[in-house]
């Protein structure tokens, strides 16, 4: 385990040095100059100048790939170009806002897509499986954008359970208060998708010998789902969640603009429209990163799960 542990986070390496070379010359090939950007229409040709000296983008290319590195490794990516705060500071404190709305998203949409799943799997071809399939469809077809604004107005505006926007300082009112209603567009927005794709991963390994074989033993339908059939499952579901987990925080942008939440994926987008490239490189480098670890602690548990993996 040890040396396979090593070997991967050798390899990642390169992986993360050719991520890092190809946002740093998309950025220099088609962000357009930095320096024009900031300097805004009506900047003279000197001004121009001055700020291209300042930021770094009159020496050689090498040189500033070299700076870039070097931000990388100490994570200091200087001042975002548009408030001018520190981009380490930024991400410090906006990320606890995107956390506190991302992890409960995270954990209610497995501990109910599973079981939900692997129960419509128990009752495959009966009527109540043909009406969730239905249901699920229907659900998947319709717009995030839908599901904002029917929450919005069923448990903020008419059941007043809710805010509708708003954000605190205290962590516990935010949980409470604040944070439940865009966990809830989320959960109910994934739980569709997920569900019919778990009950595809469970239908599977029910088509196995080994299941025809359990029931041959006189194991009874219940505890093959769950002492055999979900265990053999949990590896491509498994996969599905370490894909999914980077993307969950690139889909926390929409939920934290619709609900003013002031967290990193507001952030971001802002930046987009700012054309702030510090603050765009900076979480572009950070989601590469995120997206291998997620990988190899994946690779990890699946050994945990089956222990006839084999780690190579």
């Amino acid at each position: 385990m040890a040396a396979y542990l090593v070997r991967r986070l050798w390899q990642m390496i390169p992986t993360l040095l050719g991520v890092v070379l190809l946002v740093f010359f998309l950025f220099k090939w088609f962000g357009g100059d930095p320096a024009e950007v900031l300097g805004g229409l009506n900047a003279s040709a000197d001004q121009i100048e001055a700020i291209r000296e300042q930021l770094g983008l009159n020496k050689p290319i090498w040189e500033q790939l070299w700076i870039f590195l070097q931000q990388i490794v100490t994570f200091d990516w200087g001042k975002s170009w548009a408030t001018n705060e520190s981009v380490a500071n930024l991400f410090a404190t906006r990320m606890p806002a995107t956390l506190t709305v991302m992890l409960p998203i995270l954990v209610l949409e497995v501990i109910l897509a599973i079981p939900f799943a692997l129960a419509v799997a128990y009752m495959r071809g009966s009527l109540t499986d043909r009406a969730v399939m239905i249901v699920t469809t229907v659900a998947v077809s319709v717009s995030l954008l839908v599901y904002v604004i029917v929450f919005q107005y069923i448990f903020a505006f008419r059941l007043g359970w809710f805010p509708v926007q708003g954000w605190s300082d205290s962590v516990w009112t935010n949980l409470t208060t604040y944070a439940p209603l865009p966990v809830f567009v989320a959960v109910a927005v994934a739980l569709s998708p997920y569900t019919r794709l778990y009950r595809t991963f469970f239908l599977d390994e029910i088509g196995h010998e080994y299941v025809r074989t359990a029931r041959a033993k006189g194991m009874t339908e219940k505890t093959i789902l769950l002492k055999h059939v979900l265990r053999n499952a949990m590896i491509p579901i498994m996969t599905n969640i370490s894909v999914a987990l980077p993307s969950v925080f690139v889909g926390s942008f929409l939920l934290e603009v619709f609900f003013s939440i002031p967290g990193l994926g507001r952030e971001i987008l802002l930046a987009v429209n700012r054309n702030d490239y510090p603050v765009i490189q900076a979480f572009a480098i950070y989601i590469a990163a995120l997206t291998m670890v997620v990988n190899l602690v994946t690779d990890l548990l699946y050994k945990l799960v089956d222990p006839r993996v084999v780690l190579k």
